[in-house]
């Protein structure tokens, strides 16, 4: 109860924020909680454990990769119990959306059709 209490005084709410400092914010996260979709990925993204504040996510492979978790926002309890659950866990290591060379592998294949060497 006492760690829970010390966690909960270290939560910090802020005033909505542009764009590039939410990125910076989500960077340096200890841990992300949100009702949005494009968060959701960007926590992933900069590896940072996340908590959606939803019954249902359309991005299934993060929670079964274990980078997100879900909790209904009607329940207190469950929003909290998620939140310290997820504290400083990682998700598995996972490349759901490819491992970011496709510009590389498009660009071979244009200039493989070309026969251009």
């Amino acid at each position: 109860m006492r760690a829970r209490q010390a966690q909960a005084a270290r939560l910090r709410l802020i005033e909505p924020v542009g764009d590039l400092d939410r990125v910076q914010l989500e960077r340096h996260a200890a841990l992300i909680a949100t009702d949005s979709g494009g968060v959701q990925k960007e926590a992933f993204f900069h590896r940072v454990p996340c908590v959606t504040l939803r019954d249902e996510t359309e991005w299934v492979e993060l929670v079964d990769a274990g980078w997100n978790r879900l909790a209904p926002p009607t329940s207190a309890e469950a929003v909290a119990a998620a939140l310290h659950d997820a504290l400083g866990t990682q998700g598995q290591a996972a490349q759901p959306y490819g491992a970011g060379d496709a510009a590389q592998r498009i660009t071979a294949r244009l200039v493989g059709s070309l026969g251009v060497a």
